[in-house]
């Protein structure tokens, strides 16, 4: 089973890494104002998605304690990323505000995960 749940963290790594890597090479074009929200940002919140609700279910069948506020916490912030990404994907120029929140809350998932012990 711990090779199963390493291998959705890594998963869930890549997923993050395509999610912060497309806000991050588009943060020149959000300061010009025509940043968009690009596909590896989709599905990376796809997929961070995804591999969070497995590793919780691995987890809790493997008898590992797990943190439900916290993950309800990660769950609530990956819910408003993968929304603001999803409705505004298509769209040539997303506004700065809202590309930065997405940045922001990617990040503060980041910590969250890091950090919450």
């Amino acid at each position: 089973m711990d090779v199963l749940i390493h291998l959705f963290v890594g998963l869930h790594i890549i997923g993050i890494a395509s999610l912060l890597g497309g806000f991050l090479t588009q943060m020149k074009a959000m300061g010009e104002g025509t940043a968009r929200f690009s596909p590896a940002m989709l599905h990376g919140a796809l997929t961070m998605l995804i591999t969070g609700v497995a590793l919780v279910g691995l987890n809790q069948a493997d008898d590992n304690t797990v943190n439900n506020i916290k993950i309800g916490v990660k769950l609530a912030l990956l819910i408003v990323i993968l929304g603001l990404v999803y409705v505004k994907r298509d769209e040539e120029k997303v506004d700065k505000g809202m590309f930065g929140v997405v940045g922001g809350l990617t990040t503060a998932n980041i910590f969250i995960a890091v950090l919450w012990t």
